[in-house]
């Protein structure tokens, strides 16, 4: 198989769509004739309100050469960012059979940040997965939701982290008040990372990753502690470190850290969300409620052991096989609507 992946999130970007493809490259370079198709190699743009995001100044012409020269069998268009719709437009005016992703509930994150309806941002992704052999999602409870929105040959992709990073190693040494409450990922206002900063909880309060919200919740709650954004081995020790992994996002379509800080035996306390029934599996890893303090106290209860069975459930490998799978099968049958593998 020739396959062409597109994607506007990539390094040095740091996030789960950005972790998700460089995991599923690195592994699928054994398996198939691979092809990436980055912001790497354009001139790039801050996205606006979203600087530490820089989009890629491409154009129809070599994007139309960067895939004429791959020849792929498939397209994966990764994102709905400026690549993704200029290689939409190339696979749809060439027969090329092509797949896309849903990663992000764009419409939620735009409604946090500008007087945008919902529906017309639907409107706008449903236009963009159209034409598509299939769209994948994180879950089946998002798949049929997105049906019901009107979108198309919607399936759940298994997802999944390299687990080794995550399952064994040092623990980072913190000199804090127990127990420690961790969270990792971007510092943005639709990551709603206020509803973990504010609860009365005891001990220490850690908060990993960068954004455009850092400087205001460093000021909002001095008695938190920020690392900035931390990679490799020592986030791993850092997970480790942690007795609670609070995850207060209630728009993330699946939430790798999740995964990650199960990996890592750390229970996860967060709001009732698809992504978080997708990952626990009905398992007593994590706890679910609309109260996030109650969920926060309550899974300090949960053994760490549990919570390593639940994460190696979501080993790379299981989730490289399922996307071979449906890549296979819309190349052979691309009008086909495939509930699940």
């Amino acid at each position: 198989m020739r396959l062409l992946i597109v994607t506007d999130a990539w390094k040095p970007q740091v996030n789960g769509v950005v972790r998700t493809y460089e995991w599923l490259s690195s592994a699928l370079s054994k398996r198939v004739h691979l092809n990436m198709l980055t912001p790497e190699p354009f001139i790039r743009a801050p996205l606006p309100t979203y600087p530490e995001i820089e989009i890629a100044l491409a154009s129809p012409w070599r994007i139309a050469k960067i895939i004429e020269t791959a020849a792929p069998d498939i397209v994966h268009i990764g994102t709905e960012g400026p690549l993704g719709f200029l290689a939409r437009r190339y696979c749809r005016r060439h027969g090329i059979p092509y797949t896309t992703c849903y990663h992000t509930r764009y419409p939620e994150y735009v409604a946090r940040r500008l007087p945008v309806p919902l529906s017309w941002t639907y409107a706008l992704l449903r236009k963009f997965h159209s034409g598509a052999a299939r769209t994948l999602v994180a879950s089946r409870e998002l798949a049929d939701e997105l049906k019901q929105k009107g979108f198309a040959k919607v399936i759940p992709w298994r997802r999944g982290v390299d687990t080794g990073l995550f399952s064994s190693g040092q623990i980072e040494k913190l000199d804090l008040p127990k127990p420690i409450f961790l969270y990792v990922g971007r510092l943005a206002v639709e990551k709603n990372i206020d509803d973990f900063l504010s609860l009365d909880l005891p001990g220490s309060k850690v908060v990993i990753g960068g954004g455009p919200e850092r400087m205001r919740l460093q000021s909002a709650y001095p008695q938190a502690h920020f690392f900035g954004a931390v990679e490799g081995p020592r986030l791993g020790d850092l997970y480790r470190a942690a007795d609670v992994f609070v995850f207060p996002s209630r728009t993330d379509t699946y939430g790798l850290v999740m995964v990650e800080a199960l990996a890592a035996g750390v229970p996860v306390a967060c709001y009732p969300t698809s992504g978080a029934r997708e990952i626990f599996g009905g398992d007593a890893c994590g706890v679910m409620s609309e109260s996030l303090k109650d969920a926060a106290l309550a899974a300090l209860e949960i053994p760490r052991d549990v919570c390593r069975r639940v994460g190696e459930r979501h080993a790379l490998d299981a989730s490289v096989e399922n996307f071979l799978q449906i890549m296979q099968s819309a190349i052979l049958r691309p009008n086909e609507e495939m509930a699940s593998f």
